[in-house]
């Protein structure tokens, strides 16, 4: 039977890392969402891995090194329990604006975020790299992550030219950079809808594949 590395620590191990761990991304999270203006933002992400659904899973299936939903997906057929619960209820991830399509010949389809909510993506992908990653992390890992995965997102057009625009700046020329042009874009969209045409971006149709 293939063993994990969260079966080597005692509970305790795994629910003060859990905790530590979680406490550390929302820490980053707000820091970058204050830089933004987003302060109501920063300091309500990520509350629901609190809740018992999620923050279980996180205590069980902790190991220090990967997403304890990753290694629940890994155990659970592809499904973990505390993932589908999450993104369910936090409007900064992509994949709580995937729905049904109604255009032929596509099955579902990413919705165009509003503009608060890809600020607070892009500063929750900074955020977990600087996590997960430690001493290892550089201005150029929320792109290198977003580029590994990029074909595997199912993503309005629009939101993704302004989210490649965002941790393109990031990688090039860093974190108060890609503060600055965020706060910008805060300002001309109110926070809200927008094109990319309206905002001079470039936008790519991905073909998305699995």
């Amino acid at each position: 039977m293939e063993s994990y590395a969260y079966q080597t620590k005692t509970f305790s191990q795994r629910f003060f890392g859990h905790l530590r761990t979680v406490c550390t991304h929302k820490f980053y999270v707000a820091q970058g969402c204050f830089k933004c203006g987003l302060y109501y933002q920063g300091l309500l992400h990520d509350l629901s891995k609190f809740s018992p659904q999620e923050f279980m899973v996180g205590v069980k299936y902790f190991d220090g090194h990967k997403s304890p939903n990753a290694v629940q997906r890994t155990l659970n057929d592809g499904c973990s329990t505390s993932w589908l619960h999450h993104k369910g209820r936090n409007r900064h991830h992509f994949e709580y604006w995937i729905d049904y399509s109604v255009k032929p010949g596509m099955t579902v389809y990413g919705n165009r975020m509003p503009m608060k909510y890809v600020a607070e993506m892009v500063c929750d992908r900074r955020a977990a790299c600087i996590t997960y990653q430690g001493k290892d992390y550089s201005q150029a890992s929320a792109w290198e992550h977003y580029q590994f995965s990029k074909k595997r997102i199912i993503m309005h057009a629009d939101t993704r030219a302004v989210l490649e625009k965002c941790l393109a700046i990031l990688k090039d020329e860093g974190e108060e950079a890609c503060f600055g042009y965020i706060r910008e874009l805060l300002k001309i969209t109110k926070g809200a809808d927008y094109t990319a045409e309206q905002l001079g971006l470039k936008k790519e149709e991905v073909e998305v594949t699995f």
